[in-house]
């Protein structure tokens, strides 16, 4: 079973940029849905962006257009590009399947301020 770490994340001023990492070890990241979520303080986790085995990519209306999900497959690592950043960006980042069907990863703070 795939072990998520993820990393990248940070304290940035709105506007500013950020790229996530997700290394799954042992997946085939390639052949299944993979997905980033967020979790802000007192909310639900929720996913932000997918991407499938046909490398179709989907997002939340709230951040289309500012976020671009991708992978390298020869890496087994998921990525999150994170462009104009607003402070309601501020959450733990997670990646998973799309199904969230392993076990969660610490994940990484993002906290935009400034």
């Amino acid at each position: 079973q795939g072990q998520l770490v993820e990393s990248g994340g940070g304290l940035v001023q709105p506007g500013g940029s950020l790229r996530l990492s997700c290394v799954a070890s042992g997946m085939h990241i390639g052949i299944i849905t993979m997905a980033w979520y967020r979790q802000a303080p007192g909310n639900e986790r929720e996913v932000v962006a997918s991407i499938n085995s046909g490398s179709i990519t989907t997002y939340s209306d709230s951040v289309r257009g500012r976020f671009a999900i991708s992978r390298d497959n020869a890496k087994h690592t998921l990525y999150l590009q994170m462009y104009s950043l607003k402070e309601e960006d501020t959450a733990v980042y997670f990646c998973n399947t799309g199904r969230g069907s392993l076990p969660w990863g610490q994940g990484t703070q993002v906290i935009v301020s400034s």
